[in-house]
C-alpha cells in the first residue's frame, strides 16, 4: 500500500518517478482512504462523490510516463474539488437538492487546466450549501446533499466554510490537494479551521467559467494544502504568480503605535531583497459591510 498520510506533492512525484508506485496504486490509496473516512465511527462527510473514472485517468497517465512524457509536478497526482465546480459528466451541485441531476456536460475551464498540468480528478468534496449563503442560521459546512462535514482536528468545532469539504480532505490526506473557492473567507477560513493552508488568489488570476458563482466581483478558486510548498506547486502549476515574475511590491505602512507590524514589514522588506518595495502611507477606506452584503443578495 501505498502511502499517502502526510505526503507532500514533492515527495509523491518524486515516488512516481522513481517508479516506487504508479499513479493507479497512488489513486487506489487515497481511494480507499477516502472511503476509510467516509465510514463509522469517522463519517467526516469531506467528499460527496466519487469519479468513477479516476482509476482510468491514473492508468492514462502512467502511460504517458512509461513513454516518457510527464506534464510538470502534478503529473498523476490526485486532487479533489469543490462541488461547485463543474467536472464533466458529474453532477454540480453546490450542495442542493434541486441540483443532485445538474451533470455538467464539460469541465470548468479551470478543471481543464488541472487536467492538462496531469492533475486526477478524484471527485467532489462537499461544501457549505450554496456557498454557505442559503440562510442565516445554516451551519458551516452543511448541504442536504452532502450532511455536515466534520472537522478535522476538533470533531466539536465547525469545519468552517464554505470549501469545509476541502479544508478537512487536505487536513486528512483524502488527497494530494483540493480546490475550494472563496467569496468571503471560504478558503482561508475552513484552511484555518483545519490546520492546513489556503491561497485565495486575486479574483481573475484562476478562471472561473463553469463555476457556480455567488458574487463574480468577490468570486476565486483556489488551492488548499497540507503545506505552503504543495498549495505553491499548485498555483505555479497552473500559472500563477512566481516570485520571478514579480519585481515591484507595494506594502501599507503601518502606525507608527503598532511596533509589532512595523517589525513584520521590516523583516520583510530586509529579507526579500530582490523586491523593490513602495510604502503605502495612505488610509484604507473603512470596510461597508452593508454595501458587499447587497451585491451577495443582489
Amino acid at each position: 500500500m501505498v502511502k499517502v498520510k502526510e505526503q507532500d506533492i514533492a515527495t509523491l512525484s518524486l515516488g512516481l518517478q522513481q517508479g516506487k508506485f504508479t499513479s493507479a496504486e497512488l489513486t487506489t490509496a487515497y481511494l480507499e482512504r477516502m472511503a476509510f473516512f467516509s465510514t463509522p465511527p469517522f463519517n467526516v462527510n469531506a467528499v460527496v462523490l466519487v469519479n468513477p473514472d479516476a482509476l482510468a485517468e491514473a492508468e492514462m497517465l502512467d502511460g504517458e510516463r512509461q513513454h516518457g512524457h510527464v506534464r510538470g509536478p502534478l503529473h498523476g497526482i490526485p486532487i479533489l474539488v469543490k462541488d461547485n465546480i463543474d467536472v464533466a459528466g458529474l453532477p454540480t451541485t453546490a450542495g442542493a437538492l434541486a441540483l443532485t441531476n445538474n451533470v455538467a456536460t464539460q469541465d470548468a475551464q479551470l478543471v481543464q487546466k488541472l487536467r492538462e498540468a496531469g492533475a486526477i480528478i478524484l471527485g467532489k468534496t462537499n461544501l457549505s450549501e450554496f456557498a454557505h449563503f442559503k440562510s442565516d442560521i445554516e451551519p458551516s459546512g452543511f448541504s442536504v446533499v452532502g450532511g455536515q462535514t466534520i472537522n478535522a482536528i476538533f470533531p466539536d468545532l465547525t469545519p468552517s466554510g464554505s470549501s469545509s469539504g476541502s479544508g478537512v480532505a487536505a487536513s486528512l490526506s483524502l488527497a494530494a490537494i483540493t480546490i475550494g473557492t472563496e467569496t468571503n473567507g471560504s478558503i482561508l477560513a475552513p484552511a484555518q479551521a483545519n490546520s492546513v493552508v489556503g491561497l485565495k488568489p486575486t479574483v481573475g488570476a484562476w478562471p472561473v467559467v463553469g463555476i457556480l458563482p455567488l458574487a463574480h466581483s468577490q468570486d476565486a478558486p483556489g488551492p488548499i494544502g497540507r503545506t505552503v510548498a504543495d498549495v505553491a506547486t499548485v498555483w505555479q502549476a497552473l500559472g500563477g504568480a512566481t516570485t520571478a515574475s514579480v519585481s515591484d511590491v507595494t506594502v501599507l505602512q503601518p502606525d507608527e503605535t503598532d511596533v509589532l507590524a512595523q517589525h513584520v514589514v521590516n523583516q520583510m522588506m530586509a529579507n526579500l531583497t530582490s523586491f523593490t518595495f513602495k510604502r503605502y502611507d495612505a488610509v484604507l477606506p473603512p470596510s461597508d459591510e452593508a454595501d458587499e452584503y447587497q451585491r451577495l443578495l443582489f
